[in-house]
């Protein structure tokens, strides 16, 4: 894709129709402020660049009918959620509907040539199951805080070897396109806007927790990033003083008490010291516990694996509690890999949210999982890239 919208209009115009579908010229002027000949203009211009195609005959408002247009049905982007355990790889069409979605295990811990390795062949097993011939752009997330101008991941805390890898630069040289670089919870942020279920909010969280816990941060509409790049790591808010020790240095931080990690840790100690027999029987047949195997012993009515649900939703509803007393969100979305823990964390997280924050800012409030489960961040990849060509060059 070599061609990118000459204005405002245009690019107004080609995010309308992502987000919109196929749409005809007349209902397309009912949501821009253009005249009929200005429009006309506008579009004409994009189905000369090839972004746009004609898509028949639009339905009758009454007198002549007006012409469908769609973006390109050949285009493709490329979305990459890179987890800390997993890797979620997906092709999109331009209106950013799942083509093709592949997912594996893989350590980010390996670090970024590994990891991109096994990217880089889960793509080719894409492109060659015949989803797309090459890709228009590419959008991808990593599990750490990213200089978000220059695409680079920084002192990530749980991605040794990653620090100022060039991400951008060295993929974008490997898949022939432009390629765009965001920390994983705001692509989680931007697939729940776009396909989930915060589609009608404009100034709302996302609270991811999975390995570690990160919050992506809606206002107006738009991913707010912060001045660096490093706004909503809330997994490093001590949450406990003095408490455990962090991986980032520091003690009592909420990923430290509460996270994939840090539950399978609690859930394997009450095996080992005879708290539970669930918990030590799963332990003894598996070698080791996930946060899975927590979720599975609290269905099957384990106290204990409910005490450490309840526990670690208490500690993260209290670091929400203090982010939605500060920015007064209209939604706060749960998502990652630990709201397998379903309700009894939803529940537990909302009690000491609805406790502790001022009931003007909580009156309204929904607190709710995400819809999207695994392919938000794909969704949200793809959206960022096409957020980026659908801007004027």
């Amino acid at each position: 894709m070599t061609a990118r919208p000459a204005n405002a209009h245009q690019a107004r115009l080609l995010r309308l129709l992502r987000d919109g579908g196929p749409n005809s010229r007349a209902q397309l002027g009912d949501q821009v402020d253009l005249s009929r000949s200005k429009l006309a203009v506008e579009v004409d211009r994009l189905l000369e660049t090839g972004l746009v195609v004609a898509d028949g005959l639009a339905a009758s408002r009454g007198g002549r009918r007006s012409h469908n247009v769609r973006l390109n049905p050949e285009l493709r982007f490329l979305g990459v959620d890179i987890g800390a355990t997993s890797v979620d790889v997906a092709v999109t069409n331009a209106e950013l509907e799942i083509l093709g979605h592949i997912n594996q295990p893989m350590d980010v811990r390996e670090g970024p040539v590994a990891v991109f390795e096994q990217v880089l062949s889960m793509a080719a097993k894409l492109r060659a199951s015949g989803l797309a011939e090459g890709f228009d752009g590419a959008g991808i997330g990593v599990p750490g805080p990213v200089r978000f101008p220059e695409g680079v991941p920084v002192a990530p805390p749980i991605m040794p070897g990653w620090d100022g890898f060039p991400v951008r630069e060295a993929l974008s040289q490997e898949l022939g396109c432009p390629v765009m670089v965001d920390n994983d919870v705001n692509l989680m942020a931007l697939g729940e806007q776009h396909a989930g279920v915060a589609r009608t909010q404009h100034d709302f969280l996302v609270v991811k927790i999975g390995t570690g816990i990160g919050c992506g941060i809606v206002v107006g509409g738009e991913v707010y990033r912060g001045t660096t790049g490093s706004a909503g790591d809330i997994g490093h808010i001590q949450a406990v003083p003095e408490g455990r020790p962090c991986a980032c240095g520091n003690r009592g931080c909420l990923e430290a008490h509460f996270s994939g990690a840090a539950l399978a840790r609690d859930a394997t100690e009450a095996a080992q010291q005879g708290q539970s027999a669930e918990l030590a029987n799963r332990l003894a047949a598996n070698g080791g516990l996930s946060a899975a195997d927590v979720a599975a012993a609290a269905a099957a009515g384990d106290a204990t694996a409910l005490d450490l649900i309840r526990e670690g939703g208490r500690s993260t509803g209290q670091v929400i509690a203090g982010l939605v007393s500060f920015f007064n969100p209209g939604l706060v979305v749960i998502g990652g890999g630990v709201t397998g823990l379903g309700h009894n964390l939803l529940a537990a997280i909302r009690t000491q949210v609805y406790r502790q924050s001022l009931p003007l800012a909580t009156g309204n409030l929904p607190i709710v999982l995400g819809e999207l489960g695994p392919t938000a961040g794909v969704i949200g990849a793809a959206r960022l890239i096409s957020d980026h060509l659908f801007s004027p060059a």
